[in-house]
This record gives structure tokens, sequence and C-alpha cells, in this order.
């Protein structure tokens, strides 16, 4: 058992981590989308004249949602109605618990597992907790008692309900090949080469369950071009009568929802913590020349890399929202139920033919 101040320590660092990620998303969605559309984007908020491209306008959010007054309906349901956003947020950070930053970290006599939680279904839990999420949006829907609002939840349940299917089944290939629903053992496992200088990610014995994986991810956030349940343009969103530090932690939920799946898709899919050629000891070349490293530098460049990758593949999610269209509602479950859930089926009838033939 780890000592109770070093669990603590964990825990604030993968707190600061996704929020400090979740915050300055706000900025990056703002910047990225005004870069491709040529234009300047978030630059006003300012401190002390200085407004250094922008970043400060995360901090101006944060202000204006704790200051605004948060409005509820007459006739709303008073205690679920203020539960509801804070329900979404809860379920999307308790998942970060068993994502794994790091292999292990030495202290003298102390082995420190770069893992908040280091459960041995890892998987299973995610899986379990990311399902009980729709569950603020649902309630805080019908608490609004708006009708538009309750049409957002609804389609929301329903987009949950196909895609949490299709997202457990994109998995199974991987599951198949690594034997194990440990996250933890999943990077290790992924720690393995082909030919000696191939990294053996998973993207590369599952490139399907990956394109599958981050789609349904991608339709798991609700946001563009899988949001129907938010659809502003429709007047139609679970939030519609939220204001101030209720629809900030709704807002705040779909930026921290997107750091998950980058982070699961990384640990899944693009070996994790894992740095190409880097041992316990330091980098070992694949032709022959070493660069040995003290532990707690190795452990500081894995963290750092699973961190680049996360930042890549945010990049990622937020050019895909900024490039396609939304889909209609009957789209995306035409998309999810004949298209995505059958080939993730034959996905794992194809995975499972060539182990048998491996072997």
């Amino acid at each position: 058992m780890e000592a109770i101040g070093i669990v603590l320590i964990k825990l604030a660092f993968v707190l600061v981590f996704v929020l400090s990620f979740g915050g300055i998303l706000t900025w990056v969605e703002r910047k990225q989308s005004a870069i491709m559309q040529d234009r300047i984007g978030a630059n006003r908020a300012s401190i002390l004249g200085l407004r250094v491209i922008g970043l400060f306008h995360p901090l101006a959010d944060a202000i204006k949602m704790f200051l605004k007054e948060s409005f509820r309906p007459a006739n709303a349901e008073k205690f679920i109605f203020t539960l509801a956003p804070a329900i979404s947020v809860f379920f999307a950070l308790v998942g970060f618990a068993v994502i794994p930053f790091g292999d292990k970290l030495v202290l003298g006599d102390t082995v420190v597992n770069l893992q908040l939680a280091p459960l041995n279904v890892g998987i299973l839990y995610l899986f379990a907790v990311a399902g009980m999420a729709v569950y603020g949006v649902v309630l805080g829907a019908w608490a609004s008692r708006n009708n538009y609002a309750l049409l957002g939840g609804l389609r929301a349940a329903a987009q949950m309900i196909s895609y949490e299917i299709a997202l457990g089944v994109t998995i199974f290939g991987s599951i198949m090949v690594y034997q194990t629903v440990d996250l933890q053992e999943i990077v290790r496992w992924q720690g393995a080469y082909f030919w000696g200088w191939l990294p053996a990610w998973g993207v590369i014995l599952q490139p399907l369950g990956f394109l599958l994986f981050l789609t349904v991810g991608i339709a798991e956030t609700k946001r563009v071009p899988f949001d129907p349940p938010e659809g502003e343009s429709e007047i139609i969103g679970y939030f519609l009568e939220y204001s101030g530090m209720g629809f900030g932690m709704y807002f705040l939920t779909d930026f921290i929802e997107t750091v998950m799946i980058a982070a699961i898709t990384v640990t899944l899919f693009f070996g994790g913590w894992q740095v190409p050629y880097l041992a316990p000891d330091g980098f070992h070349f694949p032709w022959g020349s070493e660069l040995l490293c003290a532990q707690w530098v190795v452990a500081l460049l894995q963290v750092l890399g699973f961190t680049l990758k996360i930042m890549f593949f945010l990049w990622l999610q937020m050019a895909i929202r900024w490039t396609l269209p939304r889909f209609r509602y009957d789209q995306v479950m035409r998309l999810g139920w004949k298209y995505i859930l059958p080939i993730s089926l034959a996905n794992i009838v194809l995975t499972g033919a060539a182990i048998l033939l491996i072997k």
C-alpha cells in the first residue's frame, strides 16, 4: 500500500493535469478555429495590457461563470436541476483514476506507481463510469421542465446507448491481442518491438479498431459532428436553461471528456507512456548505441511522452470538430447501428482468425 501522502500528491497531479487541459481547451478551440478560418481569434482578454495571444481567456471565462447569475426556471425540480451538472463533471473526472501516465518512479526505498488507482479491471471501470456520465445530462434536461432541453436530453441518452455498445465492441480486438484489461499491463505490452525497431503499438496491431474507437469516442463526447444533443442552431440542448456555473460545469465536462478520449486512445493504441527505444535504464537504439538516464529522468520522459501524445489527439479532435459539418440525428443513429457496430463485430472475427493463424 502506498502512503496516503503519495496518493494525495498523485490525486492532485491528475486533477491539475486534467482541469488545466480542460480549461486551456476553451482557448485552443477558439484559436485553432480562428487559424483554420484565417482570422485572429481570441485575443481580447488582457492583464496589465498583456494579451499573450489570448491565453487569459480561460481565466476570464472562469471569472464570468462564477460571477454570472445562476438562473433557475420557476417550475424546475430545484435539487436535481442543481445537482445534475455536478454529476456530469464527477463521472467525467473519476475515469482518469485508472489512466497510467507513467510506469514507476523510484524515490529511495519507495516505489511510486504512476497511476492513481492501479485496478486490474481498468477498462471495465472506465466503461462503467463513462456510462454514468449521461445521467447528469438526462436529469438536467428533465429537471429543467423545458421541452427543448428534454429533447436534447433524450437525444443524448439515445446516442449514448447507440455508441456505448459500439465503444465496447471496438476494443474487444485489442483485448484479444493484449489478453488483459489492466491498462498498465496493456501499456507495458506495447513496449515490445517488431523486427527490433518498430514499436508494437496497438494502432499497428488494430488499425481498424483504432479508427472505429476514435470515431465512437468523438461521438461519446457529444461534440461536432456528433452534437445533436447540444444542437445550438436548432435551439435544442440539454443545458438550455442553465447559466452561470451550471452551464460552466456542462461546458467543462465536454472538454474533460475530450481529454479522456485522447488519453484512452493513447493508452490503448499509441503505447501510452511508452517512448520509442526508452527502457527503464535509458535509451537503447536499434542500431546499437545507448543513452543511459537516471530513473527519475526516465519517469519524467514517460510522463512527457504521454502528455505530448494526448496533445496531438486533442489537436486532431479539434481539427475534426472545425472541419466536418454536423450530422442529422437520423444520420448519427444510422452510422452507429448500421455501420460502426457491424464493422466492429467483423473486426473481432478478423482478429480472432489472425490470432488462430499465428498460433
